[in-house]
C-alpha cells in the first residue's frame, strides 16, 4: 500500500513539523557564502487590544523614550504572530488568542536597528473588567496606558502612529492593509 505524501490532502492537518518535513532535506547552497552575504531583516508582532471605549493599549518600555503596543520581535525560526502572542503572555500575562493579521509594515534602518517586517494582529476589544485587570509581568515595563490615537501622537513614533491609524482602519474593512514606513501602498 503506498503511502499519501501529503495526508493533507486526505482532510487531516499537519503539524508545523510535518509541514517542515515535507519540504525535504534542508537546501544547500549552490554558490557556497551566497546565503551569509544576504541581507537579514527583522520581524516584530504586535497586538492591536482596544477598550471598550476605543482606545488602544501602550505599553511604556523601560528601554526607550516612547510607548509601543504589546508585542515584540521575534525570536529565530519563531513567526511573527506566534511572538506577538509569547510577548503579549510574557508582558501582560494574558493568554490571547489573537485575531487576523491587520498590518504588514516595512521600517527602514534606523540607527542600530535593521530594517524590519512589523505585523500588527486584532487583540480585541477587552471588557471593561478585563481592561482593568490588565497588569504589567516583565521588568522590561514601566507601566500600561489606555490611550486614544490622538492623546498617544506626541508619545509614539510618528511611524507607529500612521501603522495604528491603518490597524484601526483595517480592523474596522476587514482587509489586511501592506504598508511602507506606515503609509499604505
Amino acid at each position: 500500500m503506498k503511502t499519501d505524501p501529503h495526508p493533507q490532502s486526505a482532510g487531516d492537518p499537519l503539524t508545523f513539523a510535518q509541514d517542515v518535513a515535507l519540504e525535504g532535506p534542508p537546501e544547500v547552497e549552490f554558490n557556497p557564502g551566497i546565503a551569509s552575504r544576504l541581507p537579514a531583516k527583522s520581524s516584530a508582532g504586535g497586538a492591536l487590544l482596544r477598550d471598550g471605549q476605543g482606545r488602544i493599549l501602550f505599553v511604556v518600555p523601560r528601554y526607550k523614550t516612547v510607548l509601543d503596543i504589546p508585542g515584540g520581535i521575534t525570536d529565530d525560526n519563531e513567526s511573527p504572530k506566534a511572538a506577538c502572542q509569547r510577548e503579549v503572555s510574557e508582558e501582560l500575562g494574558l493568554r490571547l488568542e489573537l485575531g487576523r493579521l491587520l498590518v504588514v509594515d516595512w521600517v527602514p534602518r534606523n540607527g542600530v536597528w535593521r530594517d524590519s517586517h512589523q505585523f500588527i494582529f486584532d487583540g480585541g476589544v477587552l471588557t471593561d473588567e478585563e481592561a482593568a485587570a490588565v497588569q504589567v509581568h516583565d521588568e522590561e515595563l514601566g507601566g500600561l496606558k489606555f490611550l486614544s490615537l490622538d492623546e498617544a501622537a506626541p508619545q509614539v513614533h510618528p511611524s507607529l502612529l500612521r501603522r495604528l491609524k491603518l490597524a484601526l482602519a483595517a480592523a474596522d474593512s476587514g482587509q489586511t492593509i501592506y504598508a511602507e514606513f506606515g503609509r499604505p501602498l
